[in-house]
């Protein structure tokens, strides 16, 4: 076999046992690899009904036969669990040394079961698979994790491990490898602290060959030099932070949890800013010559932090909660860094509790007597410490926005702003209508990287403001596209150096595999590892109601602005839904019609027929 190990890892945390599984060819050629083969195995794998922290919820790493090849951008893993913010699947990427030493041990997939009885320290090289006491690591942030797991068992091993609120087990919290990169969105620390892992230790030694090394190679050379075109210029010199001042130009920039589309304050806090004044280093994934990932350091007199700085985490710790202090902004998202959480998921939820305690839902007794206020930089900073460490109100916070709203109760769910749980990106969707049907029909919750249906509403395709049925394939479209790109797995970043995509993936899946593809298989893989993650989800108790928006974006229209007066019905958002269930072959109320799983060669994985229409 080229371009695949064939086996998974088992490894059951509470025996402290471990077994191999070979993974098949049409395995492979179906599921292709990354969040694709990732969701496969959860679904083999997970108990229908499972509670997401209980033993039984497996947590899964998957590589990608593109992983290993030294092709720019291709050295991610993806992370895949039933996640705990939830309920659905969970699947997150992180890009690092970790995908590929992880592949060189030998397998394609990780899949851990069980619970230690005591924290753990996994550790894995080649086929040797150890279980270390953890317990001096605990209550470790995940920069000294790492470090102290590199002391211990050697500087080239590479490190993915929790911080406080994995351990702590909130329902957002990250997995870190790599000096800060994170696999956050959806909670998948949450799983692994639940778990009593702290760390996942990697060494292999073991390379896998490719078909044609002679032919990879000069496509190699060439995608590298598209990688340092015009493609890619923002990314390389700027970095997503240049997104501030664009989005806030477009009214699309979501401010004091999405009560505006502007900020005010926005020329404080933009990419420019932060490059003038906060030392700005460039870093590079493993493999990659884009280098997007923009390392800042704060500039003022407290003490010193650094943190890579992007446009979602700016944006969460920005305008979102009403902060114009680069300062401040560099000192939460290196926090969140730290304590292992997703930067999105803590400012959505404390912008959802800053708006409960302006409108007297949160008192100075449930804060701590802290004015939680929007553009409270000492509030920000403490309330990400709390969430963190499940004290004080972090109690509540640390449970997401819905949960926090649902006990909080009095109407405060309307500005709860999340889709089935997963708290919204930095972007308005009242004036991106593709965009407000990808958030809604997503099955990972309000994610705007399954689909990157913005591109379509900022294109000259459609008209961003008006609600129409051509979104629903327009939609459907994008989301099989992306599935390819996080299944083989190609950084989003690249995508627009290929000039078709289809046609060049299968070309470079069999130089590296050996296995004939054509561009149209690669399209129906999309569409089935869409599928099997929609299975999932129905599988876990999934009905049309969840596949909607917060009331705020039905009850609000865009206020002063791009698009003032501007809104989105629940009607057009349904008529819009009920358009992307056709596309997708399915029924009215969303459900797969057994013929569209037999197309996709998806039916011997349903145990009772009764999951089909």
């Amino acid at each position: 076999m080229y371009g695949y190990n064939g086996r998974a890892l088992f490894v059951d945390l509470t025996s402290k046992s471990h077994w191999t599984e070979e993974i098949t060819a049409r395995t492979f050629k179906n599921f292709l690899g990354g969040t694709g083969l990732g969701a496969y195995f959860l679904y083999k794998h997970c108990p229908p009904g499972v509670d997401p922290l209980s033993p039984d919820n497996p947590l899964i790493f998957a590589t990608s036969p593109l992983v290993g090849s030294r092709l720019t951008t291709s050295s991610k893993f993806a992370v895949v669990t039933k996640s705990p913010l939830t309920g659905f699947i969970g699947d997150s990427l992180s890009s690092s040394f970790m995908a590929t030493e992880l592949k060189k041990t030998g397998y394609d997939v990780l899949v851990l079961l069980g619970r230690s009885s005591h924290p753990c320290l996994l550790s894995i090289t080649n086929d040797e698979v150890s279980f270390l006491d953890g317990g001096n690591l605990w209550g470790l942030g995940t920069r000294n994790t790492e470090s102290l797991v590199k002391e211990t068992l050697g500087r080239r091993t590479r490190v993915a491990c929790i911080g406080p609120a994995g351990e702590n087990l909130v329902r957002f919290a990250s997995i870190t490898n790599d000096g800060g990169r994170q696999a956050a969105r959806t909670g998948p620390g949450a799983v692994m602290g639940s778990k009593n892992l702290k760390a996942i230790a990697v060494k292999g030694m073991k390379e896998v060959p490719v078909f044609d090394a002679d032919d990879l190679n000069k496509i190699g050379r060439d995608l590298t030099y598209k990688s340092l075109g015009t493609a890619t210029e923002k990314y390389r010199e700027m970095g997503t932070i240049a997104n501030v001042s664009v989005f806030n130009g477009l009214g699309t920039l979501p401010t004091r949890n999405f009560q505006q589309t502007t900020f005010e304050l926005s020329e404080n806090i933009d990419g420019e800013q932060f490059h003038r004044n906060h030392d700005v280093k460039t870093a590079h994934c493993a493999n990659c010559t884009i280098g997007c990932e923009k390392i800042m350091t704060t500039s003022d007199n407290g003490e010193k932090s650094q943190t890579r700085m992007e446009y979602e985490s700016a944006f969460a710790m920005g305008p979102l909660v009403g902060i114009s202090n680069p300062n401040t902004m560099i000192r939460a998202v290196s926090m969140c860094d730290d304590y292992g959480m997703d930067a999105i998921s803590t400012g959505a939820t404390i912008s959802w509790a800053m708006e409960s305690f302006e409108k007297g839902l949160l008192t100075a007794d449930d804060t701590g007597g802290i004015n939680l206020g929007f553009g409270e930089d000492d509030a920000i900073l403490t309330f990400v410490e709390m969430i963190a460490s499940r004290t004080g109100i972090g109690k509540l916070l640390g449970e997401g926005s819905l949960r926090a709203s649902e006990s909080t109760g009095n109407g405060s769910k309307s500005w709860a702003m999340q889709v089935k749980g997963l708290e919204m990106p930095g972007y308005d969707p009242r004036s991106l209508k593709t965009l407000a049907l990808a958030l809604a029909v997503s099955t990972r919750g309000a994610c705007h990287n399954r689909s990157s249906a913005y591109e379509i509403d900022f294109s000259s395709k459609v008209d961003r403001f008006k609600a129409s049925e051509e979104r629903g394939s327009m939609t459907a479209e994008s989301e099989d596209y992306s599935a390819i790109l996080d299944s083989l797995i190609w950084c989003k970043f690249l995508r627009k150096a290929f000039k078709d995509i289809y046609v060049e993936s299968a070309n470079i899946y069999e130089k590296i595999t050996g296995w004939d593809i054509t561009p149209e298989d690669l399209r129906m893989c999309g569409e089935r590892i869409n599928n099997l993650k929609k299975m999932f989800n129905i599988r876990e108790g999934w009905v049309r109601e969840d596949d909607s928006l917060p009331d705020r974006i039905f009850e609000e229209t865009l206020p002063s602005g791009v698009g003032e007066g501007i809104g989105l019905s629940l009607d057009d958002l349904n008529m819009m839904v009920s358009s992307y269930y056709k596309a997708r072959g399915w029924t009215t109320k969303g459900e797969i019609p057994e013929q569209v799983l037999e197309r996709l060669d998806l039916l011997d994985l349903l145990p009772e027929m009764s999951q089909i229409t």
